[in-house]
């Protein structure tokens, strides 16, 4: 297992500046994931990382190893591509043979170590088999084999699933967390997928414009967002902009274009003052459907669309003063409401409405 530690990281593409000064410490043993809209530098950071990219400034080093000029094949690290770069004129052996024998590996050490990949990733007995042969859930589970048989430092996966069918997918995420745990693998994952990265990171980073916009766990980034950006790109959210009226107890008030919501900041050290300007971020499953005025955080509006789903009923909630509509998500629905022209209430609690600095 190794730590990762980067201080400072410049990396710049004519004037673009990809990286912008970043820091990061990734624990030995974590499954980090990287995210972020299309251009952040996600994976310029993770190709740095590798050693592909050589960056203007900063460094990086795998626990006290500075390997900020280390070419790529000295990392010892292995990475694992969306597409899943395996050779279709070699069978499922030499594959994962790759590497080692790029390495000189003895021809008996490179089988005990292939056997024992493809074991890790549940493809026994099937090294005699054609590339072309394998499904593409096959197909990728090879491609993580080859990765892991150098027993890489680090394991370094950009876009690994992105080309698998839905059920695929959520197979591979499993399996890429057990094998990661179970072998005590150090792993950076470049992702679109937010599900994804919720249900397998350890912790994450969403990135902006070569920054880091915020780092914690799923669950602290995903209830605790502390910028809008981050609030609508890890899952979905309503925004509402507002003015802060006062404070009472834990609650602030917003004055907004739909009323006043009381709500709470996102950020325990960030006390936000009478007349700031805020956004407000209420998930849609914190929201409550009403059919009459509920005593706080009344969002009054017309039904504009109802799906139904089985286990959740997806509702869009036409507000007065507010261009986008209120989505709200209702888990195990007894009922579904689909007269548009009814007067209807949406309802949060105050714990539920997040405060953000405005933009």
């Amino acid at each position: 297992m190794v730590s990762i530690h980067i201080r400072g990281l410049v990396k710049r593409f004519d004037e673009v500046v990809a990286l912008n000064d970043l820091d990061l410490e990734i624990e030995a043993g974590e499954l980090f994931f990287l995210l972020g809209p299309s251009g952040c530098g996600k994976t310029t950071l993770l190709r740095a990382i590798a050693g592909f990219h050589m960056p203007d400034a900063g460094t990086i080093k795998f626990n006290d190893d500075d390997v900020t000029q280390v070419p790529p094949h000295k990392r010892e690290t292995a990475m694992m591509f969306q597409s899943y770069a395996l050779w279709p004129h070699l069978n499922v052996f030499k594959n994962v043979a790759f590497g080692l024998e790029e390495r000189k590996v003895p021809k008996a050490k490179i089988r005990e170590r292939v056997d024992e990949a493809l074991a890790m990733v549940k493809m026994e007995g099937l090294g005699q088999r054609k590339v072309n042969q394998l499904s593409g859930g096959q197909q990728q589970r090879v491609a993580l084999a080859r990765a892991l048989v150098v027993r890489p430092r680090c394991l370094m996966l950009d876009e690994p699933l992105s080309n698998l069918d839905a059920k695929l997918r959520i197979e591979m995420r499993s399996e890429i967390r057990r094998i990661c745990k179970e072998f005590g693998l150090t792993a950076i994952y470049v992702t679109h997928d937010q599900k994804e990265a919720l249900s397998m990171a350890d912790r994450l980073a969403i990135l902006d414009g070569g920054n880091i916009a915020q780092i914690g766990t799923p669950e602290e980034v995903y209830r605790h967002p502390r910028t809008p950006l981050v609030a609508g790109f890890i899952g979905e959210t309503n925004l509402i902009e507002g003015t802060v009226a006062f404070s009472s107890g834990d609650n602030v008030y917003v004055t907004t274009a739909i009323g006043e919501l009381a709500g709470r900041p996102s950020d325990p050290d960030w006390q936000p003052e009478v007349d700031e300007k805020v956004v407000l971020s209420i998930r849609p499953e914190c929201l409550s459907i009403e059919m009459s005025p509920p005593t706080q955080n009344a969002i009054a509006g017309k039904l504009s669309e109802s799906v139904y789903l089985g286990e959740v009923a997806q509702y869009s909630l036409l507000a007065d003063g507010h261009e986008e509509p209120i989505h709200i998500s209702e888990l195990n629905p007894r009922r579904v409401i689909r007269d548009a022209d009814q007067a209807l209430y949406a309802s949060a609690r105050p714990e539920d409405v997040i405060l953000l600095p405005a933009p």
